[in-house]
């Protein structure tokens, strides 16, 4: 009755390609992207800086990732945030459309993390108010579009103290500020957060977690702050290993 379904409506409202609108056809009605425009997306590919992933030729050590905490071991991006894969991310984020998600872990799922067969996924978290507005986290879309093809579980291990303002237009010393002590770690232990306590949650998490690798999950990487700043109250919490994963990678800012 629902194949009956499906076809119905996708005879009657057929459903199109969100970037160049071509009909989708039935086996992909579901789906937001086709494949023409997922094929346009450009990977990020090797020579890369062997933590980060910033492709670009390395004398000495790299600056994007050189004040990172120890705990954050690799950062893998899927591929490059220009032309349609820009626009995916703005779907996602700003258009309503959480369900993007899947076309964009589709993209992100043959990335190569450490300990990823046993690793938990953890979404970067949005702030109160930003959460209010959006009415649902776009990292946790992907976190669990990519659980559902990795086979692994999403975890919330993370809370934002507060609302930061848009990285977009910052600079990366601003960007630094900007979210510096922004994340705090969901704990069971007593009810605390990063160990402290006195300032419950009403969140409970098995306190294990900490002890498996964990993989940080965003939408786009530009210059690592906000991951670098999430695998540090991870760290903190006790994490030994922390990899990060996003969709987009933005072009790499200017750093002199």
């Amino acid at each position: 009755m629902r194949s009956v379904r499906n076809a119905l409506d996708q005879l009657l409202l057929p459903a199109e390609c969100l970037l160049c609108r071509a009909l989708l056809s039935f086996r992909d009605c579901h789906r937001i992207v086709c494949d023409v425009c997922r094929h346009r997306w450009r990977p990020v590919r090797a020579p890369w800086c062997a933590r980060c992933g910033q492709p670009e030729p390395l004398f000495g050590r790299c600056r994007v990732c050189a004040d990172w905490p120890a705990a954050l071991v690799r950062a893998r991006s899927a591929v490059w945030l220009e032309a349609g894969a820009r626009d995916a991310v703005h779907a996602l984020k700003y258009g309503g459309l959480p369900r993007i998600a899947a076309d964009l872990a589709s993209a992100m799922a043959s990335l190569d993390l450490p300990g990823r067969g046993a690793a938990w996924l953890v979404p970067v978290p949005l702030g109160p108010g930003r959460l209010r507005e959006r009415g649902y986290n776009q990292s946790e879309s992907l976190a669990r579009a990519l659980s559902r093809r990795w086979n692994r579980p999403v975890v919330e291990l993370l809370a934002r103290t507060r609302d930061t303002v848009t990285q977009t237009a910052l600079t990366p010393e601003a960007r630094l500020a900007n979210v510096a002590g922004a994340f705090e770690t969901r704990n069971a232990e007593g009810g605390t957060r990063n160990g402290r306590t006195g300032e419950c949650s009403a969140f409970r998490v098995p306190s294990s977690a900490f002890q498996r690798p964990l993989i940080l999950v965003d939408d786009v990487f530009t210059t690592g702050a906000t991951l670098a700043e999430a695998a540090r109250a991870l760290e903190r919490a006790g994490a030994g290993t922390v990899s990060a994963v996003t969709f987009g990678r933005a072009l790499v800012p200017d750093f002199t």
